[in-house]
């Protein structure tokens, strides 16, 4: 058993010990240790959908966070009331302490500058074990969190376990087009990360599946191999499935009244590209009311919210619990699941999102730009890292394995204004103090 695992136990075995057994007191400590992190403070400067800055109404991710963890303990209540006399599916659906820190840290590792930020810091961590922002939040909580010296949060297995969206390594998924090279430092679309964890992490990963069966710890990290493109996971945990779902639905449902609030979407393009779908889905309680919709969604903001909250409620009674007979373990074998029509039309309002706003020229320019600051400052401070660097950075720097992960780890901690700051400090002749720290 290597060093970091021999912690684990001796830390795990006084929590509580495995997954089955966890009393709930230690998923409130998890969640205690969460919200008081300097990680999920954080969040409140870095960008969601709309560049931090903007406006003072619209969501950070900070907020998407918490609405994400509101939404999956609504899911939780739902499905412990839907499936009140399953003792089994009872005993295994997560308390409300556990989805709730589970939801709050799906985000902690997202970099400044959403995630063409991301995609910048795999661009320039390719040669040196990649970049994800759901990899990297397992490093913060796993390892540089402020809770233990080399155990991150110290958080219980099973939440461990939920918040792990991809439980496979970037050596085994990767796979970029051949002529990935050719396209130059400005425009670095195609070097979009796997879904994955990085391999820095390997041995945590060994720690979270550890109670589980051989053959399921095998299944679980199957992959969907593909020969164009990066390979994916097939399978996640029973919590994570509530997470991405509570996730999904703050994504197409709240990001689109952010849109619909700043006016960046009108009447035309709904009616086309959402309502028609939903009424060529058939009979549903959505398509049943959808002048309500089209007349609250595009009135004052009361009007708004409560066409928002109504359209939430909707998808959050559409979730069903669904057997994966591939594995033994209940926490593999349950799995929750957005019901048709419920699943089709979330994906219509995530698609909308995408298009008129994640995907428009005004985003694009501003997702650039930090893409363009988060390159060069790589590129200066992996030149001149023992000058450049935070002291406590500097130390890590020099007995690191993989010294560029070290900087990776401390541009991917800053918000998008840190960030813009030491670029300009770096950068700009008339900007910088020495009293500003780095």
């Amino acid at each position: 058993m290597n060093e970091w695992l021999a912690r684990r136990y001796s830390k795990e075995q006084q929590r509580g010990g495995f997954i089955a057994t966890t009393p709930e007191s230690n998923y409130q400590r998890d969640r205690a240790r969460v919200i008081h992190s300097a990680a999920l403070r954080s969040l409140q400067s870095k960008t969601q959908v709309l560049s931090v800055g903007e406006s003072d109404f619209y969501r950070t991710r900070l907020t998407h966070s918490l609405e994400v963890a509101q939404i999956g303990s609504g899911i939780c209540e739902t499905l412990h009331d839907k499936y009140r006399d399953d003792a089994d599916i009872q005993h295994w659906l997560p308390c409300m302490p556990l989805i709730e820190a589970i939801s709050l840290c799906h985000d902690l590792g997202h970099p400044p500058f959403g995630h063409g930020g991301e995609v910048a810091l795999n661009h320039m961590m390719h040669a040196h074990g990649g970049f994800e922002g759901n990899g990297q939040t397992l490093r913060i909580i796993a390892r540089l969190g402020e809770y233990s010296p080399e155990q991150g949060f110290n958080l219980t297995r099973r939440t461990l376990l939920g918040v792990l969206k991809y439980p496979v390594l970037y050596s085994d998924v990767v796979n970029y087009p051949d002529d990935i090279e050719a396209h130059g430092n400005s425009n670095i679309s195609r070097w979009e990360p796997p879904k994955c964890i990085m391999d820095d992490e390997a041995e945590i990963l060994e720690w979270i599946l550890e109670p589980f069966s051989e053959q399921d710890r095998q299944q679980f990290r199957r992959l969907q191999q593909h020969p164009d493109r990066h390979h994916r996971a097939l399978f996640k945990a029973f919590d994570t499935s509530i997470m991405e779902i509570a996730d999904d639905i703050a994504y197409g449902v709240h990001d689109l009244e952010d849109a619909l609030t700043m006016r960046l979407v009108d009447f035309h393009h709904w009616k086309k590209e959402v309502v028609e779908p939903i009424i060529a889905l058939g009979d549903n309680d959505v398509s049943r009311e959808i002048e309500f919709y089209n007349q609250k969604l595009f009135a004052d903001k009361k009007a708004r919210k409560h066409a928002i909250s109504k359209l939430v409620g909707f998808l959050v009674q559409h979730i069903e619990i669904q057997q994966c007979e591939k594995f033994s373990h209940p926490l593999l074998t349950y799995q929750a699941t957005l019901i048709s029509p419920a699943h089709e039309i979330l994906n219509l309002l995530k698609a909308f999102i995408f298009k008129h706003v994640i995907k428009s020229p005004e985003v694009q320019a501003l997702e650039f730009k930090g893409q363009q600051m988060i390159q060069r400052l790589f590129k200066v401070l992996s030149e001149n890292p023992m000058r450049l660097l935070p002291e406590e950075h500097q130390l890590l720097y020099q007995s690191a394995n993989n010294p560029q992960r070290v900087i990776c780890d401390y541009i991917a901690s800053l918000t998008d204004s840190q960030a813009t700051k030491l670029y300009h400090k770096l950068f700009t002749p008339s900007s910088g103090s020495i009293f500003e720290r780095l």
